[in-house]
């Protein structure tokens, strides 16, 4: 006697949901494998929990090196081969930007992790992409509440020449001059990213002689900045305000030449003791032995907010994802989130602080949801595609 075969459409629905996630790896690995750690402690704990509407959660993941070309080739392929239900991931802009315009054009889900450019969400956003870490806007809004309040009116910028730290420079500089019209923006460098000529870089700023400085550099670009700044003195008696800083990817690498006193964004660790993030240290400490640091958040945060998003889609449905994300809540170490409807953007915030010899001071949880424009601006920015 012939056994009935299970039809196609059980064999898919007991399936594991695959998540296609591409990333920087081999290129930026200071955060994006305490990155791949979160999302591997994420994954366990659904799984451990019974998975997502009754079925495993899975993370076939590639390295794109940092090369949009590669991340787009990558994409296809855990596509067509793989049969993921979404994709996920992307750390430098440039990369994430890429991954939309391929979500776009295969009509398929992308959960961009990492990258910062707002043209994810705005100017080259789709229906297709939903972004989660705090954007260059919001994290350049949130120093600018600080800056502000600083004496300086001469104004000089660093910042990696591409996606990232243009938008960078553009909303500070755009939102500084809102709030204090009596600055002026006297010079900037743009050193290509990872490729930095620190000294050069530096006495350029120098001869400027600015009243503060708005640094964008990150990784060993920073790490250069700011040995050759220490070495001439380029931050004696000068404010510096710098994005990413205080995630302890870049600000432990640091050591003794940590400058002190930068007004930066970033995470302060076991220092935060809400049961959110005490948890999460605990979990994460149990399984790698380490402190988790930004990237970690971040991988962790991720596999929340696609399972937020897939138990409100109810499924893998690309089209009913797409709706089900819209407005889907999730849990993060640093409390609550949620994707606007309206641009798709997360509302995950971060810290705010200065810098000390070990680690960031005086911080606070900027709120997300506090640093986005309202839905009339958001509609200026993004095309009507959706």
């Amino acid at each position: 006697m012939l056994l009935a075969q299970p039809s196609r459409r059980v064999r898919a629905e007991s399936a594991s949901i695959r998540i296609g996630e591409i990333n920087s790896y081999s290129a930026i690995p200071a955060f994006t494998l305490p990155y791949r750690n979160g999302w591997q402690l994420g994954v366990d704990q659904v799984n451990a929990a019974g998975g997502v509407l009754g079925r495993r959660l899975e993370v076939v993941s590639r390295d794109d090196g940092g090369r949009p070309q590669d991340a787009v080739r990558l994409a296809g392929e855990l596509l067509d081969e793989q049969h993921v239900d979404l994709l996920a991931g992307g750390f430098l802009s440039n990369v994430g930007l890429a991954l939309a315009d391929q979500a776009l054009a295969r009509k398929r889900l992308f959960i961009a992790s990492e990258p910062l450019t707002d043209a994810l969400v705005w100017s080259a956003g789709n229906r297709y992409v939903f972004r989660l870490r705090p954007s260059t806007y919001m994290q350049a809004a949130m120093l600018v509440e600080e800056a502000a309040k600083l004496p300086a009116k001469r104004w000089a910028t660093i910042a990696p020449n591409y996606e990232y730290g243009q938008s960078a420079v553009k909303w500070f500089r755009e939102l500084l001059l809102a709030k204090r019209p009596d600055v002026s923006f006297i010079g900037e460098q743009w050193p290509a990213q990872g490729k930095i000529d620190a000294g050069a870089t530096t006495q350029a700023l120098a001869q400027l002689k600015p009243d503060a400085i708005l640094n964008i550099t990150f990784g060993s670009d920073l790490t250069n900045f700011v040995r050759q700044g220490n070495t001439i003195g380029l931050f004696e008696n000068r404010a510096v305000v710098s994005m990413l800083t205080g995630e302890p990817e870049y600000l432990l690498p640091l050591g003794d030449e940590t400058p002190v006193d930068w007004i930066v964004t970033g995470y302060p660790g076991n220092a935060v003791d809400t049961p959110a993030n005490q948890a999460f240290i605990t979990a994460y400490r149990a399984k790698f032995n380490t402190q988790p640091m930004m990237g970690s958040v971040v991988g962790y945060a991720m596999v929340n907010s696609i399972v937020a998003g897939i138990l409100k889609s109810g499924g893998t449905d690309t089209e009913a994802m797409v709706a089900g994300f819209r407005g889907a809540s999730f849990e993060t170490p640093f409390g609550p989130a949620s994707y606007r409807t309206i641009d798709h953007q997360s509302t995950l915030g971060t810290y705010i602080g200065r810098t000390a010899a070990k680690g960031m001071v005086d911080w606070r949880y900027d709120d997300g949801a506090n640093f986005l424009p309202d839905d009339a601006t958001v509609r200026k920015l993004r095309p009507a595609a959706d």
